[in-house]
């Protein structure tokens, strides 16, 4: 049945058994690694899609815009549907929904690929919106750590995903149908595991949860919306266009992939440290301002086209870029009093976040093909970092969204 929200007896009843905290901490980790696979596992396989299919690059570049828009809409609606039905059970409808998305993938007709796609999408952005708030919740005492726990997970599997797509499709002979379907098995495996937590369900009572309208009325809820936002939009830049980078600056195809694939291994330290920093402390301008320095200093590296220099600079993006999105989902929770707070701020800052993630890519290529060179675009990503810094600043005072 379901109970009135209490964060305090939510947290008491999770805690009631040892195994059971096991449990929850496996679940938790478990709906964190269905959550960037899904995306990132069909960027190498978009060529083996175009020339199996036969449709142009436009819609070949819709697959890859199609879940950052679904993020935008249907982050508002999570918290929203959680506050209704509570976070569990939403949770639970967005790893079926990431499920169908992958079954429909699998199947023939080319149209299905992109209902799968959305599908897929609409489930990850609940997942996306409600983990922070479940995690302030349920694991009061070690925000940090399962935040940190989270985001390695997640960008983990997201970028063995990246790296198993090409050879589970041509060397094992699952071709890009089964390479793209082959992790409904762990969607499946999940969705099995979570089914006790359905039975533990919170709905927030009157006073729990900020007024929705009153979020967006807030001031710091907007710049950690923007700081979101920001990083973002770098972030989902650096992966549609750096090889294309590295290329000009004269690193081979195979090379400019592999320094991809690299640069968000290397983010997994800082991706789990970064919380855990993070809540040590009540504001956190310092790690803000060490983030920007590293950006700044990458995407000058870029700008300068040095071979070693150019390597470096990658290193640092992951570095610093792991930091950024850990911060940022961080602040949901140090920015927030309760765990439906933290599920408002969430979907606000994701919504407007993946929309500008979805136009930068797109923006920054237009402006390639006008000047016909790199240099520009990062110059604008220059700036874009000091942007984001400045949001930063007001995010990282030692206050709550009111």
């Amino acid at each position: 049945m379901t109970q009135p929200f209490n964060q305090a007896k939510g947290t008491a009843i999770r805690r009631a058994s040892r195994a059971g905290l096991v449990m929850l901490v496996l679940d938790v980790l478990l709906v964190a690694a269905n959550l960037r696979a899904p995306i990132t596992g069909l960027s190498p396989l978009i060529d083996d899609i175009r020339q199996a299919t036969g449709i142009g690059n436009a819609l070949a570049g819709l697959l890859t815009t199609l879940p950052l828009l679904a993020f935008a809409v249907f982050s508002l609606i999570a918290p929203k549907l959680a506050r209704r039905i509570g976070i569990e059970r939403t949770l639970y409808m967005g790893l079926i929904l990431i499920a169908f998305g992958l079954i429909f993938r699998f199947l023939a007709p080319v149209w299905m690929l992109f209902v799968g796609t959305v599908f897929a999408g609409v489930g990850i952005a609940m997942g996306n919106v409600l983990l922070p708030g479940l995690i302030k919740r349920d694991f009061p005492d070690n925000v940090g750590i399962m935040m940190g726990a989270y985001a390695v997970v997640m960008n983990g599997i997201a970028a063995l995903a990246s790296g198993i797509s090409v050879p589970l499709a041509d060397e094992l002979g699952l071709g890009w149908h089964g390479a793209l379907s082959i992790w409904l098995l762990l969607t499946v495996v999940t969705l099995l595991i979570w089914i006790p937590q359905l039975r533990l369900q919170h709905k927030p009572s009157a006073s729990a949860s900020l007024n929705g309208k009153g979020m967006w009325r807030s001031s710091l809820a907007w710049q950690v919306t923007f700081f979101m936002g920001l990083q973002s939009l770098m972030f989902y830049t650096m992966i549609a266009w750096l090889p294309s980078i590295l290329k000009v600056e004269g690193f081979s195809e195979s090379t400019a992939g592999w320094l991809l694939s690299l640069m968000q291994f290397v983010s997994l330290p800082t991706s789990f440290l970064t919380p855990i920093i993070a809540g040590r402390f009540k504001g956190q301008r310092s790690l803000v301002t060490v983030i920007e320095i590293g950006l700044l200093i990458s995407f000058l590296g870029l700008l300068i086209g040095n071979t070693w220099v150019s390597v470096i600079s990658v290193l640092i993006f992951g570095f610093v870029g792991g930091a950024s999105f850990s911060l940022a989902t961080m602040f949901f929770v140090l920015r927030t009093k309760t765990s439906h707070q933290s599920a408002e701020l969430s979907g606000m800052a994701q919504s407007i976040g993946y929309l500008l993630a979805a136009i930068g890519p797109t923006l920054i290529g237009l402006i390639h093909d006008i000047t016909t060179s790199w240099s520009v675009p990062l110059i604008l990503l220059v700036i874009t970092a000091i942007l984001f810094w400045l949001a930063g600043m007001g995010s990282g005072k030692n206050t709550y969204v009111e």
